[in-house]
């Protein structure tokens, strides 16, 4: 199926198999193709929600001048000392670059600190009045982004780069896509289906390559993102559950016409999918390597293998999901413990019960796709073809290479740490059986003599 990036050369497949994976891969992406054009958004909905004739500039603080605090009634949250004053702002973008104004600094509850030298984001009103709004965080995330870049290539070489450009692929179908589609008033669910397959077949074939590895990879997790979805929306609907649990879901609900539930869905297959990409990948290629590594295996065998590397993976996997959702939780898990509320009462809030759905659905969409990418992958590196020139006849047991050593000639990965041929310190040396039926080590020939054992006849 072309050039490709995997591990290792590519498990050759039947024109059976070819014919079956492209029978499935060919109108998934046609359709999904179809999809796009037809839900891609027009552009028609203004920002209803910017502020009217508010421009964001930017400004350097040169001066601090702080003062007394004004008085607060009793009961009511103390300001921070270093938020009361005054600073003088040299504005650096806009018509009036170059000028110096004396803004309040923002006090009250969660209110920033600012000194000389911080560079600000700053409100520009249609009365032509300034306000501090935040710091100008441009420079640090630029650094920030080189520095994952250049770790990422560094490591990875062209595996990290292109990895790099399918990141690039997925954060623009998400800002041009999902992200207005929803806001135009498409249905979520739709947009985040069609987006999820979108990113799904760009990323994964322009990360690992054209190959059987990635083509199995590819419809485990159209397999898996489907049963996501069907799980997903039958919980919602068991729990109950309308998606409008914070701020946020409650400003969209009132302000624009858009299915907050759907959103809620849709932010779950989005969020599924990110793990869904790599445990199918690993399954994948993990059957392929097992393949090739034993050509007598059947598909019994194989899935059985596969199988306890993917049981690993999952074990791992649901702890680290458990973990993020619990870690983006937390100040409100702080919250329910200072009000000291009963653990039943907190669990069935709307806000704590629609993570524990996305949890348990998100893991149930894991735990489907090791069997399904194991069975797959299974099935077609026993349908594989024969190698070239060869015409061992069918059900032949095949030689037994466990003990073969790399040769200069055996085709090695470009990842940093791929072993080279003469570094095989572990390999167990090859032996020589004598008529006897004694196995003895072959003294390999850049051994000095004295270290050889000498046999008298």
């Amino acid at each position: 199926m072309g050039a490709h990036h995997s591990h290792g050369p590519a498990v050759p497949m039947s024109r059976r198999a070819v014919v079956a994976v492209l029978s499935v891969l060919v109108p998934l992406a046609v359709v999904t193709l179809g999809a796009l054009v037809w839900l891609w958004p027009d552009g028609g909905r203004q920002d209803d929600t910017a502020q009217a004739g508010v421009e964001r500039r930017t400004g350097t603080i040169v001066a601090v001048a702080l003062k007394r605090c004004a008085a607060v009634p009793e009961g009511s949250p103390r300001p921070d000392p270093a938020t009361c004053g005054r600073a003088t702002v040299t504005i650096t973008a806009g018509p009036d670059a170059g000028q110096d104004v004396e803004l309040r600094l923002p006090s009250g509850p969660g209110a920033q600190r600012f000194a000389a030298g911080d560079d600000v984001i700053l409100l520009h009103a249609a009365d032509g009045e300034y306000q501090i709004s935040d710091h100008d965080r441009a420079v640090p995330l630029w650094v920030f982004g080189a520095a994952f870049a250049l770790a990422v290539v560094a490591f990875g070489r062209w595996r990290g780069l292109t990895a790099l450009v399918g990141l690039a692929i997925t954060f623009v179908l998400l800002l041009t896509f999902v992200i207005p589609g929803i806001l135009e008033g498409r249905p979520p669910m739709l947009v985040a289906v069609v987006g999820a397959a979108a990113i799904m077949l760009s990323v994964l074939y322009l990360t690992h390559g054209f190959s059987p590895t990635t083509s199995v990879a590819v419809l485990g997790t159209l397999a898996s993102l489907a049963l996501t979805g069907l799980l997903s929306y039958g919980a919602l609907g068991f729990a109950r559950l309308n998606g409008v649990t914070d701020d946020s879901a409650l400003a969209l609900d009132m302000s624009l016409p858009i299915d907050t539930q759907g959103l809620l869905l849709a932010s779950i297959i989005i969020g599924a999918l990110g793990v869904l990409d790599d445990v199918t990948v690993t399954q994948s290629v993990t059957v392929a390597e097992l393949a090739r590594a034993n050509p007598s295996y059947g598909f019994a065998r194989l899935y059985r293998a596969g199988a306890r590397v993917g049981r690993a993976h999952i074990a791992s996997v649901i702890n680290t999901i458990i973990l993020a959702y619990a870690g983006a939780s937390l100040p409100l898990l702080l919250l329910f413990s200072i009000g000291q509320q009963p653990l039943g009462q907190v669990l069935t809030t709307p806000v704590i019960a629609q993570e524990i759905v996305r949890s348990v659905v998100g893991t149930l969409g894991l735990i489907a796709a090791v069997p399904v990418t194991t069975a797959l992958a299974a099935l077609i590196a026993t349908r594989r073809a024969a190698p070239a020139g060869d015409d061992t006849p069918p059900g032949t047991p095949q030689p037994d290479r466990r003990w073969t050593r790399p040769t200069a000639a055996t085709p090695h990965d470009d990842d940093l740490f791929a072993p080279l041929p003469d570094d095989d310190f572990f390999s167990p040396r090859e032996r020589r059986v004598d008529p006897p039926g004694n196995a003895l080590p072959v003294a390999e020939p850049d051994r000095p003599a004295r270290h050889r054992r000498r046999v008298d006849g």
